[in-house]
């Protein structure tokens, strides 16, 4: 199940992202609603878990621009308004659930089981793109009868470049979602773990190759014969 989480509070944020990635969620994080919006529209996600207070575009408009794009995601509000009013608001827009800061974390597990079991609530353990395979419970990436075990970076950067093969993503977002958001993690850490990937996609003889998007970051692609 792949989630996209947009909190602008770097600790909860990160704490958040933990913990669902510990109950075996694929989690994309963002810090404002206008990015909510633009990686809502390029991916499929299970649910999606917006803040309210949001820069650049608050939750609730970014809740109402993504159903205005005929996006069906489950939404999940997060806020630290306590108003039936501003519930109301929510709901009205779109939203499926709210939960009110401070919320316990067996609650909001339950809450986010709630809201993906309505998509079938089916836990991937592969991802596929093109001629590769991507085992997310052995980090052993595969193509054809080749296969080779991923270290933990190198799993984590491939794992979101394959959940988003029609998308170009940024360079910033990995850093974030790979290395996090309080690490001294720069452009040329993401270019070496890339550097290996394209490395283990020579020896597995794939199709599919990494191509850096100048000044914007990096998108799978497969060779043109």
């Amino acid at each position: 199940m792949k989630i996209l989480l947009a909190e602008d509070e770097i600790s909860l944020s990160n704490a958040l992202k933990k913990i669902l990635e510990q109950h075996h969620y694929i989690v994309d994080v963002v810090y404002d609603g206008r990015s909510a919006v633009e990686y809502a529209e390029c991916t499929n996600y299970d649910l999606i878990v917006l803040d309210v207070m949001l820069p650049k575009l608050n939750g609730f408009d970014a809740v109402r621009e993504i159903r205005k794009k005929t996006i069906h995601s489950p939404i999940l509000i997060l806020t630290a308004r306590t108003a039936v009013s501003d519930k109301v608001l929510g709901l009205n827009f779109g939203a499926d659930d709210y939960m009110t800061k401070p919320f316990d974390t067996e609650e909001l597990l339950a809450r986010v089981a709630a809201l993906t079991r309505r998509k079938g609530n089916v836990i991937l353990d592969k991802i596929t793109f093109k001629d590769l395979s991507l085992n997310i419970n052995s980090a052993i990436l595969s193509c054809g009868n080749e296969s080779v075990q991923l270290r933990h970076k190198e799993f984590e950067v491939i794992k979101i470049l394959m959940y988003n093969p029609t998308m170009t993503v940024t360079t910033e977002s990995l850093i974030v979602n790979v290395w996090g958001t309080d690490s001294e993690a720069t452009d040329n850490n993401v270019e070496v773990y890339i550097s290996f990937l394209r490395k283990k996609l020579k020896y597995l003889h794939s199709k599919v190759s990494i191509k850096k998007i100048s000044r914007l970051g990096y998108r799978m692609e497969e060779n043109q014969c």
